[in-house]
């Protein structure tokens, strides 16, 4: 009998993981992780109800529940990170750095000292563990819209060799609900968390523009280098992004560009412009999950959560990883992440670097 300790949010994933844990045998404590607990203007902080609903699937389930204080490395290593990267005009996902700093970071480094064989947690996501050391691989869920691997590729395999994904074989979220009810758990209705946990409703920019002082700018046409309007912030724009530019009038106009140091953004109306689109992408910060760069080659790759895996030539030159696509792809915002896929087996990846 294994000792897992396992992350419980409130949510439905989490407590249906914990749930398969228990029925397979293992000697199971629940965790929940306060990451976050601050209200902000607007936004009542959920962080009190969602321990209730952990609470009471625990005691359904007859496992101890105990509450683990994350909020000192959550802001330093998520938000802190979220707000000095728009700062710098990169784009960053939050989930990614939450994952390798606090659940597989913080999380797992205590239960591990506490004496837990493993972690386990609601992710949609599967695991191989290495034999003889060999670090484990991290492959895809059935579930390919669900999957989570995307915000995983941080992590290292010899972590991962001691991590549990219960839910990872599901082939759907309506499945795992069923599965809930199935097992009187109470949590089946819970609608699924949306956006930046600690934004909620408040919204990105907002959140933004709290933080941050304001810069009010030029949006200016990339063609041709006329000023088409204000922004409050060059940080407030993302390549791609299409509303929220007030612009006022005539077509519509895409981000192509941002200037934070200059405080200006691009735009452009034409959708086939070339600066909307790349053949190739160059990778910073890179992790890989087997500890080494993996060799040269074509890979499968995503460029942001749910989107569409394409090949791509993984290249080194000059000490860079550069990803090279057969055709024009969609241009990615710096700060965004890279995955690489195997088949189903998630590599690891970077970065995309200005």
């Amino acid at each position: 009998m294994s000792k897992v300790y396992v992350g419980m949010s409130g949510g439905v994933d989490s407590a249906l993981a914990a749930a398969l844990l228990v029925e397979q045998g293992h000697d199971v404590l629940g965790v929940y992780m306060r990451n976050w607990s601050q209200d902000l203007p607007g936004f009542k902080c959920p962080w009190a109800d969602d321990l209730a609903d952990a609470e009471r699937v625990a005691v359904t389930l007859g496992i101890d529940l105990e509450v683990w204080d994350c909020e000192a490395e959550y802001r330093a290593t998520v938000v802190d990170y979220l707000v000095d990267a728009y700062s710098r005009g990169y784009t960053p996902n939050p989930d990614v750095m939450c994952n390798q700093t606090v659940k597989f970071g913080t999380f797992a480094e205590r239960a591990f000292a506490e004496g837990a064989d493993f972690v386990a947690t609601g992710h949609y996501a599967r695991v191989e563990h290495g034999v003889g050391g060999a670090p484990a691989r991290l492959l895809r869920s059935c579930d390919e819209h669900k999957d989570q691997t995307y915000f995983m590729w941080r992590v290292a395999g010899s972590v991962y060799n001691r991590a549990l994904f219960p839910i990872g074989g599901y082939a759907n979220k309506a499945e795992v609900r069923a599965a809930c009810a199935e097992r009187g758990l109470g949590i089946e209705n819970k609608p699924d968390s949306d956006g930046i946990c600690f934004i909620g409703p408040v919204g990105l920019r907002t959140f933004l523009l709290q933080t941050l002082d304001r810069r009010p700018g030029d949006i200016v046409e990339w063609e041709t280098g006329a000023v088409l309007g204000r922004h409050e912030g060059a940080f407030l724009y993302t390549v791609g992004q299409r509303r929220g530019l007030n612009i006022g009038g005539g077509p519509a106009r895409y981000v192509v560009r941002t200037d934070t140091q200059a405080n200006v953004v691009y735009v452009s109306a034409d959708q086939e412009c070339s600066a909307l689109k790349t053949r190739e992408l160059t990778l910073e910060d890179e992790r890989w999950i087997a500890g080494e760069r993996p060799a040269e080659g074509t890979y499968l790759v995503r460029t942001r959560h749910t989107g569409p895996l394409r090949e791509a030539q993984l290249r080194y030159a000059d000490g860079a990883a550069k990803l090279v696509f057969p055709q024009d792809v969609p241009a990615v915002a710096p700060g965004q992440s890279a995955v690489l896929y195997d088949d189903v087996v998630c590599v690891g990846g970077g970065l995309v670097s200005k």
